[in-house]
């Protein structure tokens, strides 16, 4: 009953910037951390940026001073804003969201994303 949405991908420069965002939608009742994962071809899945609820962040470190995370709780929306962009950037990158869909039922899940591809490239 909830769905993540991502928009924003696409093929960009070296040196170039992009805005992911990702929209939750559905029965919602609290939206926890949210985050953005990415995976290249033959390789595992790994963290981007985390932000909590209440605004703490968490950076991979080869993203860290590049990428910045943020979020809209009122339009239940992460955003990531990719600058300085490098072709090992390359990658579809997958939404991720921590949500409680009422309030007798807390107990937080884990939802993803159907992923949008970023390609940085000459």
């Amino acid at each position: 009953q909830v769905q993540l949405v991502e928009s924003g991908g696409g093929l960009v420069q070296p040196g170039g910037s992009l805005r992911l965002s990702c929209a939750a939608s559905g029965t919602i009742f609290s939206i926890y951390t949210m985050g953005w994962y990415r995976q290249a071809p033959g390789k595992q899945r790994e963290l981007v940026a985390a932000i909590t609820s209440s605004g703490g962040t968490t950076y991979s470190g080869s993203v860290k001073g590049r990428f910045t995370i943020s979020r809209d709780n009122a339009k239940n929306t992460v955003y990531l804003q990719m600058n300085s962009l490098k072709p090992e950037d390359t990658a579809v990158y997958y939404c991720n969201a921590q949500i409680a869909s009422t309030q007798l039922n807390r107990n937080p899940y884990n939802y993803w994303g159907q992923g949008t591809q970023v390609t940085v490239s000459s």
